[in-house]
């Protein structure tokens, strides 16, 4: 009787364990996404994109007293940036503070570690970019600045030139901390920079009233906060 109870086991296994590795074999396939799925994945990565990867707040620059706004980083070293910023110019010689907006672009073609040796994940790492250039564009928001020539002024007195609009050049140094991962709460690592540039407006005055270089040139310093 022992026997046959282990025989009809025996038996009973023996069938089951085809069956069994068939449906192993099912759950490692992986299904072919369909032409919705791949535009669903399309749609979501380029979305994605969108997202700002840091914040930026920087002092003078002619842009305003203080300007702060939001950036992206792309590249494969992450070399190229474009920050998007609003500013706040005081009451000087008007009667009352305003507005500015900013669209910059940066570029940093080198990045120097500057403790390759350390313990990055206890201490952090220090990377140093002995180059970044700029280029941006920025207005001023009020009534008192116009895009075109107006009609009080003789023809072509401000040809080619407005004063809404001020296009910009700067050049600097970074220096950067990697925040190590197991100290990381809402950002991945800061950098401080300078800047020294100048814009359209100024060059132009060079070159028409002999002003030296020096008194067209104006520092700027800030500060980012790196997301992703």
């Amino acid at each position: 009787m022992k026997w046959n109870t282990l025989l009809i086991s025996i038996a009973l296994l023996s069938s089951t364990l085809p069956m069994m590795a068939e449906d192993n074999d099912n759950t490692i396939e992986v299904p072919e996404l369909s032409t919705y799925d791949k535009h669903v994945q399309r749609m979501t990565s380029k979305w994605t994109s969108l997202i700002p990867t840091h914040l930026v707040i920087q002092n003078a620059g002619n842009m305003g007293i203080v300007s702060a706004g939001i950036g992206w980083s792309y590249g494969k070293r992450h070399q190229w940036e474009c920050d998007l910023m609003f500013g706040y110019i005081p009451i000087h010689d008007s009667n009352r503070g305003k507005l500015t907006s900013t669209i910059k672009g940066n570029y940093m073609p080198w990045n120097i570690c500057l403790n390759p040796n350390g313990d990055w994940n206890k201490k952090g790492r220090w990377n140093f970019e002995p180059l970044s250039a700029s280029l941006y564009i920025n207005t001023v928001y009020g009534h008192e600045f116009w895009r075109s020539q107006p009609g009080r002024y003789p023809d072509k007195y401000y040809d080619f030139m407005s004063t809404k609009f001020r296009l910009n050049a700067a050049i600097g140094q970074r220096l950067t901390y990697v925040i190590p991962q197991s100290k990381r709460q809402h950002h991945n690592r800061i950098t401080l920079f300078y800047e020294v540039g100048t814009c359209d407006l100024y060059i132009r005055s060079m070159f028409q009233t002999s002003i030296p270089l020096k008194d067209i040139l104006g520092l700027s310093i800030g500060a980012k906060f790196y997301m992703l």
